[in-house]
């Protein structure tokens, strides 16, 4: 007889859990408390516009292929997806315009023409990105940080002589800062901590590990949009035999004795050999593990940063905004302030704006355009977001009318939005943080959660625990799961 395997919730990384338990030989079920599986990685349909509600970049897409190839099937038959020819397209207030080619040569003369300096930092600066990426990723993102032989290995020791070149002492902004020609490039860089919820004023510069999966690697468009990632990995799962439970909030992880037993939903038990948590790691422990000695380091740890985002259908076609685009602030520093010491963001006449708009046919009317409009907020602490998100949408379209030249707000006829509590609410995400804790200090990553428990049989995954949020580091805290499990 199989033994058995429960998933609670649906997320990216409790999926990619249920496929590698699947392939282990567990009968796998999924419980998740939405009607839908995918917890952040969903989408969102208002009229005839389709918006991906969540995530809106894809690095590292060969840790979804890698599902399918360890289920022996064809990536490409449930999955597709196409390198984009620029990364992202920036704008900002005082006219200057750069797009971020995925082709070095035409990425260095497009920052040497509109910016009129010596591309040498930057070059240096890919270089140093790709060098911490390299000294550390196996180490400290392929690897449980909990387990004391894991220190012992050569990936570790491959880190500890890299040490002095990883910036482990300064913050991103001042590595940025010291090591790039121009003002507009520091800010371009600072921008990478945002990636996982954090301050470039106060997170260690081994976070500037992150350009290079954008530069290097590359950023990637799934052909039927980021939900379609969703889709194929539910696909692949119901293939593989796991079962999928909608509608079902988990109320209690059933423990006896320090082992996992199951988990209750109302009155009905149902019993496991292995569960792996995908819930949010503080309100795990404050519903589903409510009898188990809190983790306190990591419960007390800041959260990270959270978003306001408006999914707007825009009754015109602006070429110049395909896929990824960043409109910049000039008071970049106080955006950060803002976020990290939890001031009011209605005060902040301008603010970063990332907005995602997807060129599929069926996302939008002929000549219109699905926009996914985000400014990074605070997470929840009580602020009135009813009033943040009324002065916050004005200064949007106030920053988005002047540099477009266009008066946006009368070409919207489709409009929803999240904030902190709507987040919250959809994904338990504890305060609507997207990344679980920020990594606003260098022992940050070692605070994480660990990817298995004190009690026999239970594990977690997802963006709160190791290694951390964004869709790759979700899938590798799954991969890192399955390699813990017996």
């Amino acid at each position: 007889m199989s033994k058995k395997a429960i998933v609670v919730g649906a997320g990216i990384a409790g999926l990619a859990s249920a496929i590698r338990l699947a392939n282990k030989g567990y009968e796998v079920a999924v419980f998740e408390a939405n009607n839908y599986p995918g917890g952040k990685l969903t989408n969102v349909q208002l009229g005839n516009y389709r918006f991906d509600a969540g995530p809106s970049l894809f690095t590292m897409p060969h840790f979804v292929d890698e599902l399918f190839q360890l289920s022996k099937k064809n990536p490409s038959d449930y999955f597709t997806y196409s390198k984009c020819e620029i990364t992202c397209n920036y704008f900002y207030e005082d006219g200057t315009n750069l797009s971020l080619y995925a082709d070095r040569t035409k990425l260095l003369n497009e920052v040497k023409s509109k910016l009129n300096i010596d591309t040498k930092p930057l070059e240096k600066h890919l270089k140093r990105s790709h060098f911490i990426y390299n000294a550390t990723h196996q180490a400290f993102l392929e690897q449980s940080l909990h387990i004391p032989k894991n220190y012992f290995s050569k990936a570790i020791a491959k880190c500890i002589a890299a040490i002095p070149w990883l910036h482990l002492f300064t913050t991103m902004h001042k590595a940025n800062e010291k090591g790039l020609n121009h003002p507009k490039l520091v800010q371009l860089f600072d921008r990478y901590a945002t990636y996982n919820g954090s301050d470039p004023y106060q997170a260690p510069g081994i976070l500037n590990i992150i350009p290079h999966l954008e530069f290097e690697i590359g950023s990637f468009f799934p052909t039927k949009g980021m939900h379609s990632i969703t889709l194929s990995l539910v696909e692949l799962a119901k293939e593989l035999g796991v079962t999928f439970h909608l509608n079902q909030k988990v109320e209690e992880i059933i423990v006896e004795n320090k082992v996992v037993k199951g988990i209750r939903i109302g009155n009905d038990n149902h019993f496991a050999d292995v569960v792996v948590c995908n819930s949010d790691i503080k309100p795990a422990y404050q519903f589903l593990l409510k009898n188990e000695p809190k983790p306190l380091k990591t419960l007390q740890q800041e959260p990270s940063s959270s978003a306001l985002i408006f999914y707007w259908g825009i009754k015109q076609s602006f070429t110049q905004l395909d896929l990824h685009n960043i409109f910049f602030s000039e008071n970049y520093k106080e955006e950060f302030d803002t976020l990290f010491q939890k001031k009011n963001v209605s005060n902040d006449p301008t603010v970063y704006i990332n907005i995602t708009s997807k060129k599929l046919s069926s996302d939008a009317p002929e000549n219109c355009e699905n926009w996914f409009v985000m400014i990074n907020v605070p997470s929840n602490s009580g602020q009135n977001w009813d009033e943040i998100r009324t002065t916050a949408r004005q200064n949007i379209l106030s920053k988005l009318s002047r540099i477009l030249k266009t008066d946006i707000e009368s070409l919207i006829e489709e409009e929803e939005y999240l904030d902190p509590i709507r987040i919250e609410a959809k994904t338990s995400s504890h305060a609507g943080a997207l990344y679980g804790a920020s990594s606003n200090d260098r022992m940050a990553a070692f605070f994480r959660h660990p990817n298995f428990s004190k009690v026999k049989g239970l594990y977690f995954a997802g963006g709160s625990v190791h290694p951390g949020g964004g869709i790759p580091l979700c899938l590798l805290s799954a991969k890192i799961v399955g390699e813990l499990v017996e």
